[in-house]
């Protein structure tokens, strides 16, 4: 190919391609990513936010609203449980799962472990959340906490909840991977099922992007690679208000590199 055709084909590639990463891909519209941002702005509900865990890499905002919740079901197990040890202190029947550790750092009565990791299927090294859900057994009526940082793996294990699986959920934590592949269409079209389904059920009341890693930005939106989201069940919201300001006070750094706030375009 001589240098002006080769030229010619590098200038269309790079309008058609997205972010490449191992593999070129057809690139997501700007227009899709603003809808799939509105549709994830904040909102503030009549229940206050509260920290569960350590003030760094591992701690998480949620709603007030933790009474009489049965159990949290936690995969994900890291070098810290704060988190989980404080939802046992509240009471909660906790279910920890992890395939790559052999028990969970801290320990508490109210803690169950499972070595395997939570996926879309189960066998001998997966489960599934439902699955979870029929082992802890929960009361009729009984409502449940999901908090998940499963490296990516969040996507195919929220698609396999079952409708009458997410209803059980009162609060649900997930920290989401890869999301400046967002301008990569076959990631987009999967990932924003998966917020479309958490949406339908649950509202998005807190951001915080952990600040392992810098915003990705393309064509005016800044995407931070990672996010910690918490949703919270529509039919406890009666009046849900947009929220303006981030960072939240009670929001923490996960690590030492500089603070990353929530890009504007998020909740603006």
């Amino acid at each position: 190919m001589n240098r002006t055709l080769k030229t010619l084909a590098t200038n269309i590639c790079s309008k058609l391609l997205g972010p490449v990463r191992g593999f070129p891909t057809v690139a997501t519209q700007k227009r899709d990513i603003e809808n799939l941002l509105r549709l994830l702005r904040p909102v503030s509900a009549e229940k206050n936010l509260i920290r569960l865990g350590p003030s760094c890499d591992g701690g998480y905002l949620v709603p007030d609203d933790l009474k009489d919740i049965y159990a949290c079901i936690s995969p994900g197990v890291s070098t810290v449980s704060d988190f989980e040890i404080d939802c046992a202190e509240r009471g909660m029947k906790v279910m920890l799962a992890d395939r790559t550790v052999d028990q969970p750092p801290s320990n508490h009565p109210n803690f169950s472990f499972l070595k395997k990791h939570v996926g879309s299927y189960n066998d001998e090294t997966y489960i599934t959340i439902d699955k979870c859900i029929s082992l802890l057994k929960p009361p009729l009526n009984s409502d449940l906490l999901l908090q998940m940082d499963i490296e990516g793996a969040e996507y195919e294990t929220i698609l396999n909840i079952s409708p009458e699986g997410m209803s059980k959920f009162r609060i649900i934590v997930v920290e989401f991977h890869y999301l400046d592949q967002l301008w990569n269409r076959p990631f987009y079209r999967i990932a924003s099922r998966v917020f479309e389904k958490i949406l339908s059920t649950h509202a998005c009341v807190h951001m915080h992007p952990n600040n392992c890693r810098p915003v990705f930005a393309k064509q005016g939106i800044r995407i931070p690679p990672l996010i910690e989201f918490t949703f919270y069940d529509r039919r406890r919201i009666a009046k849900a208000v947009p929220t303006k300001q981030f960072p939240h006070p009670l929001d923490a750094d996960n690590t030492d590199f500089p603070t990353l706030k929530l890009p504007k375009e998020w909740y603006t």
